[in-house]
């Protein structure tokens, strides 16, 4: 069997269908005797499954050399190792790495070959034995040697990290942190650097300088599995079943009865909180206490009394010519009267009507300045498409959470917090249900506990992402005031969507209603027709002029036919088709081009964009590193490195996840049975909730029934409810 050693350089494809098959660029270093000639310093391009590749780091694969018809020649891997830098190799990997200026690969091997391993100590005894090797300019060497001098004492443990199986960057980081230190640390326990490396690469070091799981490892990886059942349930707290089950599943590590003893040193350690039978994160169990501990305080604070606000409800009505019912009402006058006040409803309920009479009465009734206003109150949402939203629908400035409380993304911190609060006097805080447990408490640490507080969302929405219930939990908790909108107030004449979200909620579904509405319709599809209606329907309102910011295609999930990255490829053909003129570039398998819609998908409060937020690529510069696309958000431009591209992709479809803090004039939901369990009634609500125009849904009918009776997202683990009534007992 043939061989390649040398360097993963680039992703050129990766197969969507979860199966770990790749197409990538490979820099070959090494080869068998056969192919030595023709591959050695040649890069290559190679085909295979794998379960993980970093790009820049050392690989042997096997395999073989062969022609494609169509591709040319290509090494097929049968099987692959990642290699660890040793001896020379790993005098190599530092001497070109990005802290060594001057030297790249070539420089560094030929260092190495005439210097030896000890190439460092040579040249920090004596610099002017680069003079030896070929080509070597003075100015290189000076750049060279005072490199190796300003890493001095740290290059051996650089080399000893990275042969361990950290990265460059890790152990940069490791080394900032810990300094020369870190070698004891390693051998100590690995583990104990999970704040600066992640936890895989941590378990894959481990097993390079041990021979068997210790109690360190046990430890961790009861924590990990923690954080796991966290992450994938959105519990707060676990059982000890649930870890034991879940340990043996992801470590194959059993143990039964000893749990009990591991789970109290890490209770003494204080990693984690027991509670009865209740298992928590410390941290999370922290957030939890500060979130039942703030609102209660905010709560008990001096009211603000507001002389007849009954009459000036009715002024603010009568002057913006807004007809509100008396449970929207009764939610104006708690906000401006109460501490904490939390209003639900569904859409067509007018909700953000009311934020607009609140902040608007605040203003009237305080004769404050706008400037003044400002000041005083603040608009907030977890993403930034639901601030505009609210902006745009207010007239008022808003803002998300992270940007408010100023988030540092080097740090990991937020500027507002415990220590340095914030002193706005009304905050409103929309779209709520999307609020995790860390968020929450982040915001009310960075509040002053005198500011009055209105919670606005619809519970019946998707939970957040991350774990916590926290507009449920506080609903339920029966302590706060809280104003349930029930009555659809019209989004416009003939809307019957509202009304649908209402059956879907009440889980009251009839044949009637997926009949034909003015303003929405079910199309009975089936499931490999899919994609070619959904073309279709994109081709006709195209037709009708409809702009494509206001038309969005929404599914349950990425993968599979009528998965999202199926869709959206026909959908970046029929919207945004190749032209000449127009600049692209590729990722993997995806070619991203100017025109293109596209999505944010993570927080990135430097510059301003949030998950979640949609914008438009308007430059493509494929000669550029630091601004490879740019991307148009809002009226807020935005650089990408191709290595921060991962943080994109295209946005004709989105998840129904992703669409949540938005709204479209008109939506196009698939549901068909191969989403399988990601049909459930929040996810189907949330969904149609997102149309305001026209909502078209095609595919099954019975998929669709069986969504929305389909509960399964209501059984998530808290225990806010709990901690809130156990502090006013």
């Amino acid at each position: 069997m043939e061989y390649i050693k040398g360097k993963f350089k680039k992703l050129i494809y990766e197969s969507n269908s979860g199966n770990g098959y790749k197409v990538g660029l490979f820099r070959v270093k090494e080869a068998s005797d056969n192919l030595k000639e023709e591959l050695t310093n040649h890069t290559i391009t190679f085909t295979g499954y794998f379960y993980d590749l970093r790009i820049d780091e050392s690989y042997l694969m096997h395999g073989s050399y062969i022609k494609n018809g169509r591709y040319g020649y290509q090494f097929q891997v049968s099987s692959y190792e990642q290699l660890k830098p040793e001896g020379k190799d790993a005098v190599i990997e530092f001497l070109s790495s990005s802290l060594v200026k001057g030297c790249g690969e070539k420089t560094a091997e030929a260092i190495v070959e005439i210097l030896g391993d000890d190439a460092l100590e040579k040249i920090k005894s004596d610099k002017t034995c680069l003079q030896l090797v070929p080509k070597m300019t003075d100015k290189k060497m000076e750049s060279i040697y005072e490199s190796i001098i300003k890493y001095q004492n740290s290059d051996e443990v650089i080399i000893y990290l990275t042969s361990l199986g950290f990265s460059m960057k890790d152990a940069m980081t490791l080394l900032n942190v810990y300094g020369v230190h870190v070698k004891n640390i390693i051998n100590d326990n690995v583990y104990s650097l999970i704040n600066e490396v992640d936890f895989k690469t941590l378990d894959s070091v481990f097993f390079k300088i041990n021979d068997a799981t210790d109690d360190n490892r046990i430890e961790a990886c009861i924590i990990e599995t923690m954080k796991e059942l966290s992450f994938n349930s959105g519990d707060t707290y676990s059982y000890k079943e649930e870890i034991n089950d879940t340990m043996s599943n992801i470590f194959g590590i059993v143990l039964g009865n000893d749990l009990e003893n591991y789970l109290d040193r890490l209770i003494k350690k204080r990693e984690l909180v027991k509670k009865g039978d209740k298992i928590f994160l410390y941290s999370l169990d922290k957030m939890e206490e500060n979130i039942a501990s703030s609102l209660l305080d905010i709560s008990s604070r001096e009211k603000f009394k507001i002389e007849n606000i009954d009459e000036k409800i009715d002024d603010f009505s009568k002057s913006n010519k807004i007809d509100y019912n008396d449970d929207q009402k009764k939610a104006i006058k708690t906000s401006l009267t109460e501490n904490i006040t939390i209003i639900t409803g569904g859409p067509g309920t007018g909700k953000t009507t009311i934020i607009k009479a609140i902040a608007g009465i605040y203003i009237d009734n305080h004769k404050v300045s706008e400037k003044e206003a400002i000041n005083e109150i603040v608009l907030l949402a977890p993403t930034g498409r639901a601030a505009k939203r609210m902006s745009d629908l207010t007239g008022l400035p808003a803002s998300t959470i992270h940007r408010y409380l100023k988030w540092d993304k080097i740090t990991g911190r937020f500027e507002y917090n415990e220590y340095n609060k914030r002193f706005e006097k009304l905050i409103i805080i929309d779209e709520v249900s999307m609020i995790d447990t860390e968020l929450f408490d982040a915001l009310l640490k960075g509040i002053s506990h005198s500011s009055k507080i209105v919670l606005v969302g619809d519970d019946n929405q998707l939970p957040s992402v991350g774990p916590g219930l926290i507009l449920t939990d506080l609903i339920n908790s029966d302590c706060f005031n809280h104003v349930p909108l029930k009555e659809i107030y019209r989004q416009s004449a003939g809307s019957s969507i509202p009304y649908l979200c209402l059956s879907i909620k009440n889980h009251d579904l009839t044949e009637e209603s997926i009949e034909r509405k003015d303003d929405y319709a079910f199309l009975n599809v089936d499931s490999h027709m899919v994609k070619e209606t959904v073309r279709e329907i994109c081709k006709l309102s195209q037709k009708k002029g409809v702009d494509i910011n206001d038309f969005q295609i929404l599914a349950p999930m990425y993968k599979g036919e009528n998965g999202i990255d199926n869709l959206n490829v026909i959908l970046q053909e029929l919207y945004n088709p190749h032209d000449d003129a127009k600049e692209e570039c590729r990722m993997g398998d995806v070619i991203y081009r100017v025109g293109d819609k596209v999505l944010q998908l993570v927080n990135d409060p430097d510059n301003n964009i949030y998950n979640g937020d949609i914008g438009y690529i308007e430059a493509i510069n494929p000669r550029s590193k630091e601004e490879l696309v740019m991307v148009n958000f809002y009226g807020n431009g935005v650089f990408y490195k191709r290595e921060d591209l991962i943080n994109i992709k295209h946005a004709y479809a989105i998840t129904i996840h992703k669409s949540q803090g938005s709204e479209f004039d008109h939506v196009i939901m698939p549901i068909v049975m191969n989403y399988g369990r990601m049909l459930y009634n929040k996810l189907i609500y949330t969904g149609a909730s997102r149309a305001k125009k026209s909502l078209t849904m095609l595919g099954n009918p019975q998929a669709f029934y069986m969504g929305v009776n389909n509960d399964y997202s209501l059984n998530r683990k808290t225990d806010l409810v709990e901690k809130i009534l156990n502090r006013i007992k």
